[in-house]
């Protein structure tokens, strides 16, 4: 790896502040999960002028390019997709789309894969190919790895690696984990039913109201009952919905949230769990249901010797202080598609600062793009060592 480290960041420092014009332009004009095509032109311009060939999907929505010649051949993913959120950041170069905006950094992941991409074309050498994948509609379900993954674009890959920004890791750390480092998260859209009737005589119908109140608060243990101690579970409602007049019971409540759970196995198992746990307590109200459950994506689970790999990188790149270890999150993420056919890690990008506490998905969220630099060139690097280890 050392021969490659100065070459790498003087690489990445000399692409750095186009990916961060990139990132800004991209910020400016977010679009939603399979609507992305602005976004697709736009990377597919600054590869091709880059002298890079990249391939388009057919739909015009997320594409892929390779830089080097022959094997082994790794990967990196970028999502590239925004959420239906309205931001509120105040930023000059904030959205100019009306309730979207990149609330969960996809925005510097496309920028940073560019610029990994424009830093390894530079290098002379390359021992194999990288294939930079971005990915759409990271955000949906059904998610867009699972579709890429049924379209091919990770095989022949022996190894693969991903970024998602960390406002809670300062700017210029690395956050690693070995093992499952997100968790799964599952849908669930509920309609219940019953007749209707007077607030002042319950008695005499069915209180949905009552009966959700039972379902968000009595579902979650009913679950949890249902494995052994210890397994961390999160099943939490975001939308209860249902009735327009206080003094009447409604005949039809709509209920949505998601089901969370850090281990794969339960994870399997958890929608015939929830179904049945719903059915009781629908049950013993006498009301009637319709369950729509979806399944997301299983944990990220990272392999330990990528781990390695990219700590080795970080540390060679920005200082044994950079990297920090990271918890496992009980968030989900779909680039764990792509780790069921080939060994790989979700990196935490530290882009956070101290006068600016954010959270992902807020409509506030903006990030530290010194970040984007060091994610170019630990990115790059860490691509090289992958490929020298596969020899």
């Amino acid at each position: 790896m050392t021969r490659f480290v100065d070459a790498v960041a003087v690489a990445a420092r000399s692409v750095s502040d186009d990916a961060v014009r990139t990132r800004r332009d991209l910020h400016r004009h977010p679009e939603i999960s399979w609507s992305e095509r602005r976004t697709t032109y736009r990377i597919a311009e600054a590869l091709d002028q880059a002298g890079l060939e990249p391939n388009v999907r057919a739909d015009g929505v997320g594409l892929s390019v390779e830089v080097g010649t022959g094997s082994p051949l790794v990967g990196f993913r970028a999502d590239i997709d925004a959420l239906p959120i309205t931001e509120q950041t105040g930023a000059p170069y904030r959205s100019l789309v009306d309730g979207v905006m990149h609330a969960c950094g996809h925005d510097a992941h496309t920028a940073i894969a560019i610029g990994i991409a424009r830093a390894l074309n530079m290098l002379d050498d390359l021992p194999g190919t990288v294939r930079i994948i971005f990915q759409p509609a990271e955000e949906s379900h059904p998610s867009g790895a699972a579709q890429l993954v049924e379209e091919g674009f990770h095989r022949d890959l022996s190894a693969f690696i991903a970024f998602h920004v960390d406002p809670t890791i300062r700017a210029g750390s690395i956050g690693l984990k070995a093992g499952p480092i997100t968790s799964a998260a599952d849908r669930i859209a509920l309609r219940i039913t019953g007749p209707g009737g007077h607030t002042s005589r319950p008695e005499r119908s069915v209180d949905l109201v009552r009966v959700a109140a039972s379902i968000v608060t009595d579902l979650p243990d009913r679950v949890r009952s249902s494995f052994e101690t210890g397994r961390h579970l999160a099943i939490v409602f975001g939308h209860v919905c249902g009735g327009s007049a206080a003094n009447a019971i409604p005949t039809e409540l709509e209920m949505a949230g998601t089901a969370r759970v850090r281990d794969t196995d339960v994870w399997r198992s958890l929608p015939g769990i929830v179904e049945r746990e719903i059915a009781s307590i629908v049950g013993r109200y006498g009301a009637g249901m319709d369950l729509d459950y979806r399944r997301g994506s299983p944990p990220v689970d990272n392999d330990p010797s990528v781990i390695e790999i990219v700590g080795e990188a970080g540390t060679s790149l920005l200082g044994p202080d950079a990297i920090v270890p990271t918890p496992q999150s009980m968030g989900s993420e779909d680039f764990s598609w792509f780790l069921q056919h080939a060994p790989g890690a979700l990196i935490r990008l530290g882009v956070g600062t101290d006068d600016r506490p954010v959270d992902l998905h807020s409509p506030t969220f903006d990030l530290d793009e010194a970040a984007i630099e060091h994610g170019i060139a630990v990115g790059a690097l860490s691509l090289i060592r992958m490929l020298q280890r596969s020899r």
